[in-house]
């Protein structure tokens, strides 16, 4: 006899079900650049012209396995998305500005123009 899956999942505990949730909403949230594109609906020609490049160039880029990030910003951009990155520490995730605003930030209020 076949049990249903939602049958299955009634039965498991509180705490199986909680994890089950966590570790298929991560499988959901990772994928490949390719996978995004298609997800997104979008054809290698497609992203191409809105990125200003030929077909091929996607191709490449999507079995790169290092690349500026600038062009990964640009083609999640392209995507309609935003590229957010974080560092992972042992005592938590830290957010990474967008890059150049950061220095910018710093250098906000210690010039020499107009002090008295």
């Amino acid at each position: 006899m076949t049990n249903k899956f939602s049958e299955l999942r009634a039965k498991m505990p509180p705490e199986a079900r909680a994890r089950s949730e966590r570790q298929a909403n991560e499988i959901l949230a990772e994928m490949a650049l390719a996978e995004m594109r298609r997800a997104r609906g979008l054809s290698q020609e497609e992203l191409a012209s809105l990125l200003n490049v030929k077909q091929p160039s996607i191709a490449k880029l999507e079995q790169r396995t290092d690349m500026y990030i600038s062009t990964l910003r640009d083609h999640i951009h392209a995507l309609g998305g935003e590229l957010v990155m974080f560092a992972r520490f042992p005592e938590g995730d830290v957010k990474i500005s967008p890059l150049g605003e950061a220095s910018a930030n710093a250098s906000v209020g210690t010039g020499t123009k107009g002090s008295a």
